[in-house]
């Protein structure tokens, strides 16, 4: 029997190099275990897995997925958000005198010149025998 070659499983793969990601995967699986879809025939586990492409006894998808999930470090959960809580002053009073709207808040803006400045004004403290 003629050895597979890539253009046997080309129509179920397009992409050569997916095919040899694919069936490279599959024949790491066949070393570790997994059981065979079809006769070995003295087939090593390369030759096999193309054979297994080929002959549609897996799943090209299946293959991907599972390809996909076995180079995945980390794999994440989407899980809802917890809403942050709003901060409960402990003066309720405080509330009403400072409530600000989230739009009308502002940030001073200085520039470097100016703090340069205001750092040049600064007189160092004045030295005690304390320290």
């Amino acid at each position: 029997m003629a050895r597979v070659t890539v253009e046997d499983c080309i129509d179920k793969v397009e992409n050569r190099f997916e095919l040899v990601l694919l069936a490279s995967h599959r024949a790491r699986m066949i070393s570790s275990g997994s059981p065979l879809t079809i006769d070995r025939d003295n087939d090593k586990n390369p030759v096999v897995a193309l054979r297994e492409i080929a002959d549609q006894t897996v799943s090209p998808e299946d293959l991907k997925e599972d390809l996909i999930h076995s180079l995945q470090k980390f794999v994440e959960v989407d899980e809802p958000e917890e809403e942050t809580a709003p901060m409960v002053p402990s003066n309720p009073q405080a509330v009403q005198i400072n409530a600000v709207d989230d739009n009308e808040v502002e940030f001073d803006r200085m520039t470097e010149e100016d703090l340069l400045k205001g750092l040049e004004g600064l007189v160092p403290p004045e030295r005690s025998d304390d320290y």
